[in-house]
């Protein structure tokens, strides 16, 4: 029996794709920069039949490729030649919300859209949120540790992980869904995995860490004259408006180019070179607070929006930025991070950066400005040359900044690793991948890279 047979006498045969018609769609990543063939796609539909999967690419020989709702952007969920990819969107079991401690136990492929619906008809909210909440999934969003606009209140995924089931390189099950608030016996194999981009294992199910639901909210787009303006008025925010919930900036050649695309006029006049976007959300509501905020931070211009549809009008103007870049060219993302004092330094100096490596470049910067997370988004190089990347990388590292804040570090920044973590650390992160995944069969290439010294990774016949 070869493996396409043995994988659907596991799943179904309906649920294997061989046909590159039914393929394609699973083989490259949402910027088009990254992607390759796929060996096959199998589809399976509980943690069992991942782990009988798993299990038979082992004995196999194949290498596989987990994927969630394919919303990466840095090649870290497709395959890069001949890779088996697992799919695993049929995953999508959401459990009774425990109303007492706020758990609910999520399978992987549930869509961050539906358990921020779950949620909220149990009164509770998912902590979570960014634009591709409809499309991306719980066990990708925790794979790579997504973060978005709420982190600032709510921490990043790893903060909502209360437990998880995941399949090992070898087929065995590892469950830890207790949900125990104190449990420290032994290494904390959960925290492991969030965040792994599934080169240690495939997480399967996840007890899902709920907020309360607050349905008042207020926000706010500022426009500044400056990042450190910008910073002080975070600070006034900080200070009073323990409701503060997100605080994201964008630029003005930025808004330019979404209202372009959404052909719209301008909300804002006159323009600015910097704005904020700041959303506060209580169980009562945070106007006030957030009006305080804004005269201790000395804002004399600011549109406030109270009600959901103004509200979305403004958040439109930042989400929209992913697609109309896109619309653009085709972009060479970079999702870093620097620390908010070198963050008027970095995004002053971006654009010049780039544009010495590749003349032509083109910056648009947009991100979180509550930690420090920047979009870098860049039009002009040709997909596979990463001169410019490289520039913008080396500025991160000199404004000792993280080379990835939300997004992993799948193939695009792999070679990159070892500049960020140091070579002490990036030794301890394969001698941990090897102990796990010792044939390397695990999403080969992304987070660590693929060394001269290593043989080639493993993929299917």
């Amino acid at each position: 029996m070869d493996l396409t047979q043995a994988l659907g006498a596991i799943v179904g045969a309906t649920h294997v794709l061989t046909d590159p018609q039914l393929t394609e769609t699973y083989e490259h990543d949402w910027t088009g920069r990254f992607g390759g063939r796929a060996a096959l796609v199998v589809r399976p539909a509980d943690t069992e039949q991942v782990a009988a999967v798993v299990a038979a690419c082992a004995e196999a020989g194949a290498a596989i490729v987990p994927q969630g709702g394919n919303t990466g952007l840095v090649g870290g969920g497709v395959p890069r030649g001949g890779e088996v990819v697992v799919s695993l969107t049929r995953l999508n079991a959401l459990g009774e919300v425990d109303r007492a401690l706020g758990l609910v136990p999520v399978g992987a492929g549930v869509t961050l859209g539906a358990l921020q619906a779950h949620a909220r008809a149990a009164g509770f909210d998912a902590g979570l949120d960014f634009a591709a909440r409809d499309s991306c999934t719980i066990g990708g969003a925790v794979a790579c540790d997504a973060g978005g606009a709420r982190a600032l209140r709510h921490g990043t995924a790893r903060a909502r992980v209360a437990g998880l089931e995941a399949v090992l390189a070898d087929g065995t099950v590892v469950t830890r869904m207790a949900g125990l608030a104190k449990d420290n016996a032994g290494y904390d194999l959960p925290s492991l995995l969030v965040g792994s981009e599934g080169t240690l294992g495939i997480v399967t199910r996840v007890l899902w860490r709920l907020e309360l639901r607050c349905d008042a909210r207020v926000a706010a787009l500022v426009p500044m004259e400056s990042v450190e303006a910008a910073a002080a008025l975070l600070a006034a925010l900080r200070a009073e408006a323990p409701t503060l919930e997100s605080c994201d900036f964008f630029l003005d050649d930025g808004l330019s180019l979404v209202l372009e695309h959404q052909r719209r006029s301008s909300p804002v006049e006159p323009r600015a070179p910097v704005y904020v976007l700041a959303e506060c959300a209580g169980r009562s509501d945070p106007t006030d607070e957030l009006a305080a905020a804004l005269e201790q931070a000395g804002v004399e211009e600011a549109l406030i929006a109270d009600d959901t549809p103004g509200r979305e009008r403004l958040w439109a103007l930042r989400e929209g930025h992913a697609d109309a870049i896109n619309a653009a060219g085709v972009p060479h993302k970079l999702d870093v991070g620097v620390p908010l004092a070198e963050l008027g330094r970095f995004l002053a100096e971006v654009p010049a950066a780039a544009a010495a490596a590749i003349p032509g470049t083109r910056a648009i910067l947009f991100g979180h400005l509550g930690d420090g997370n920047v979009h870098v988004n860049l039009l002009g190089p040709e997909p596979d040359d990463e001169r410019a990347d490289d520039a913008v990388l080396e500025l991160v590292l000199a404004c000792g900044g993280t080379i990835s804040a939300e997004h992993g570090v799948g193939v695009a920044k792999a070679r990159w690793l070892d500049r960020a973590r140091g070579p002490a650390e990036a030794a301890a992160m394969r001698a941990v991948k090897h102990a796990l995944d010792p044939d390397g069969r695990l999403n080969p290439g992304a987070v660590l890279p693929v060394r001269a010294d290593q043989p080639s990774s493993p993929a299917a016949d």
